[in-house]
């Protein structure tokens, strides 16, 4: 049986590094060969699981589910408020000029949508050969593809992006760097107060071993 890395688990919760190219859950037109981290999970643990939030499939990383109804109200309504803390990491290319920004362009999830607000905090950690650099990102904000959409903006779009970059780009750079068709954007943390406990509660994931072979192509 297939099992996924936890990284954190109690009586209420449960936390796992999702791979990319894995779902959430399931999908409105579920194909044979989806993975989906809710049901997997399920049957790992053995307890009925409850989403709490979500991850782009491509994205790896942290994703937070609860065991317990209580708890799992009380977590959506803290995701709601933005009172969860989360940091992603990614490589992208292009060296941007400041060190950090913040992007605060307003986004709609489709063009008919109304614009909403949107805000991301930005910091470069490292810059690599190959015009590639590693980013942090703070979301502020949870709007659809937040951080790709920003990065975008600012004329720095995330490595193995087919979605937002040309897909010829996207498969040459894959070749080049050894990572396929990988998107290396990574949930690389979250923190909250525990539900029950009340506690501030840091999860981490192990830095995706993609982005820590393209960080150390030097």
């Amino acid at each position: 049986m297939t099992t996924l890395p936890i990284l954190f688990q109690d009586d209420w919760l449960v936390a796992i590094n999702k791979p990319a190219g894995w779902l959430v859950h399931a999908a409105e037109n579920p194909r044979p060969d989806d993975l989906v981290a809710m049901k997997t999970l399920r049957d790992q643990i053995g307890k009925k699981i409850h989403v709490i939030h979500r991850l782009d499939q491509p994205t790896s990383g942290v994703i937070l589910f609860a065991t317990d109804k209580y708890a799992a109200k009380r977590l959506r309504q803290a995701f709601e408020k933005r009172h969860v803390k989360k940091i992603y990491l990614a490589i992208v290319h292009g060296h941007p000029i400041p060190d950090s920004w913040v992007c605060e362009i307003p986004l709609r999830k489709t063009a008919e949508a109304p614009e909403k607000p949107a805000k991301t905090s930005f910091q470069v950690l490292d810059r690599l050969p190959g015009n590639l650099s590693v980013i942090k990102a703070k979301p502020h904000s949870g709007r659809f593809h937040q951080i790709r959409r920003h990065l975008l903006h600012g004329g720095h779009p995330i490595v193995g992006d087919f979605r937002y970059l040309d897909e010829d780009q996207c498969h040459l750079l894959g070749e080049q760097l050894g990572i396929g068709t990988r998107m290396l954007l990574q949930a690389k943390s979250l923190t909250l107060i525990h539900p029950i406990t009340k506690e501030e509660v840091t999860i981490e994931a192990p830095l995706d071993p993609l982005i820590a072979k393209v960080r150390d192509q030097k």
